[in-house]
């Protein structure tokens, strides 16, 4: 009898343990592949992060969707370290976090730099927080393209258009631009230029006249930033993460939710690449709210 009841005390602990590591396993499984949103318990604020030159990407517009809804996140933080990127790109974002933040509070946390289009985004949140020495601003839109008829015309080059459009090829590198593309051109800028106008004076509240003198494409510094309005007070990281939490209404200390970046092999070799191709070689118009 004792050595069967030893032999039933080893299977049950064996298989306790089994169970226990079967368990932990499906735990780090799931938060890999899940998120950490999916798991864990507390009200907690969502960290979004707006980082390197904004391209068109639906993943981050699926981001700020998936904690509209999510009852535990009570309010989301955008930590904004960007340079700017593609106007459509920058507005999709900006309109995705006016969908969220008309459900819950949106605080804008500036870092090292958010300008041009990491500005617009920073202007639909609630409140919008920056270091002194945070470089913002830069409300303004560039188009930018290569010319390379000289470089075909010394090496003996020659490209044939056919177009069935009179402003088909505009932007074409392999000749001069003419005035009157010129003129069209500066039309489209200036739209997106309006664009970027009415969301800053949407956003911060000011009259459409104010923004324009600020409008001249200059960087400011987040403390002058600040003084004319742009930024609604200076603070840490930590203190953003605090006001965000307080909006949401989160007593305690609030728990941090933050999606984990899936790294693709290729994707993230060749996405490298594409992202360190400057707007001058990308040899096609395209409208950018970006510092050069």
């Amino acid at each position: 009898m004792p050595e069967k009841r030893n032999v039933a005390f080893i299977v049950l602990f064996s298989a306790a343990v089994l169970l226990t590591f079967l368990f932990f396993l499906f735990y780090f499984l799931m938060a890999f592949y899940l998120g950490d949103e999916e798991l864990g318990i507390g009200e907690a604020v969502a960290v979004v992060d707006i980082h390197g030159e904004i391209r068109y990407d639906l993943s981050k517009i699926r981001e700020l969707e998936s904690y509209r809804d999510n009852k535990r996140v009570k309010a989301v933080l955008l930590h904004i370290n960007s340079p700017g990127g593609g106007v459509a790109a920058s507005q999709e974002i900006y309109h995705a976090v006016e969908k969220l933040r008309a459900k819950k509070p949106v605080v804008a946390f500036l870092a090292e730099i958010a300008a041009s289009g990491g500005y617009y985004v920073a202007c639909a949140a609630d409140s919008v927080i920056s270091l002194e020495g945070t470089l913002t601003g830069s409300i303004g839109v560039i188009a930018a393209f290569l010319n390379t008829e000289e470089l075909f015309h010394k090496i003996g080059l020659g490209i044939t258009v056919v177009k069935s459009g009179k402003y088909k090829d505009v932007g074409s590198p392999h000749r001069e631009i003419t005035e009157e593309e010129r003129r069209y051109l500066e039309t489209l800028l200036d739209r997106a230029y309006g664009q970027f106008l009415r969301a800053v004076s949407k956003g911060r509240g000011m009259e459409l006249d104010e923004v324009k003198e600020l409008a001249e494409g200059r960087l400011y510094s987040g403390e002058e930033a600040e003084e004319i309005g742009l930024v609604d007070r200076l603070g840490t990281y930590e203190e953003a993460i605090a006001v965000a939490a307080s909006m949401g209404g989160i007593k305690n200390k609030p728990k941090i939710i933050r999606k984990r970046k899936r790294k693709h092999f290729f994707r993230s070799i060749f996405g490298e690449i594409g992202a360190r191709i400057p707007v001058e070689a990308e040899n096609r118009i395209t409208l950018k709210y970006i510092i050069p």
